[in-house]
């Protein structure tokens, strides 16, 4: 079990994009007025898998919470206890919330990294299931390594440059897929790259625009300290 409590939680409210814009450079904010947090606790295996998304939104905004990790021998006892009967799911003083990108969703919007606008945010959402779409091609549970294998090979090599292709042209020369400020589909984009390039290292070297947005994401000092602290895994 880890926990990561990197700092308190800052306030939402009108001032929350320039704090936001302060966490960016490396400084937090401690919140003292208003209601109590909730209390947060995200349960899945000892892998990034489908919570390292969540991890990324926790550790950037400094939310306090359980990152609760679970051994594959523990699964099937734990099973019958989760709603639906998979993870992620985090828990909300008490209240469970299942599917990874409900979930992840969520935070972004309790943290301040969903999009500023209803636009903004519609276009992250597009962006996040575009991303997620591919991802979930991928045979992650075939056991039989030559069928995994071949599966893997082939949509990395026929599908992902169609993916990388439309992801390069909607971010064009900005900064940030969405808007003037980093969103959890920046996280995404990094998340996911990350393990598309553990199996095929050059996949996006013709994708410079998109190698530079993993390098400002990774720069940010709260995902550089969290990247640099989590657990290491294969994926």
């Amino acid at each position: 079990m880890l926990t990561n409590t990197i700092c308190k939680p800052f306030p939402r409210g009108p001032a929350l994009t320039e704090q936001l814009l302060c966490t960016e450079e490396g400084t937090t904010y401690d919140c003292t007025q208003g209601s109590s947090m909730p209390n947060y606790k995200l349960t899945y295996f000892n892998l990034r898998g489908r919570a390292e998304i969540s991890r990324y939104i926790f550790a950037y905004s400094g939310i306090k919470y359980e990152d609760h990790r679970l051994e594959g021998a523990d699964w099937p006892k734990i099973k019958p206890t989760i709603p639906f009967g998979k993870v992620p799911v985090l828990e909300v003083d008490g209240v469970i919330i299942h599917q990874s990108l409900a979930i992840a969703r969520y935070l972004a919007r309790e943290s301040g990294l969903a999009g500023q606008t209803p636009v903004e945010q519609a276009l992250v959402d597009a962006i996040v299931d575009t991303m997620d779409d591919f991802m979930m091609l991928f045979p992650w549970a075939e056991k039989n390594q030559d069928v995994r294998e071949k599966a893997f090979n082939d949509i990395l090599t026929n599908k992902a440059p169609d993916l990388l292709k439309d992801l390069d042209a909607f971010l064009g020369d900005n900064k940030w897929f969405v808007g003037k400020s980093v969103t959890w589909a920046d996280f995404y984009w990094d998340v996911c790259s990350t393990t598309l390039l553990s199996y095929k290292a050059d996949l996006a070297d013709k994708y410079p625009r998109l190698l530079a947005l993993r390098d400002r994401v990774e720069a940010l000092p709260a995902i550089a300290a969290w990247i640099q602290k989590r657990p290491k895994t294969t994926i």
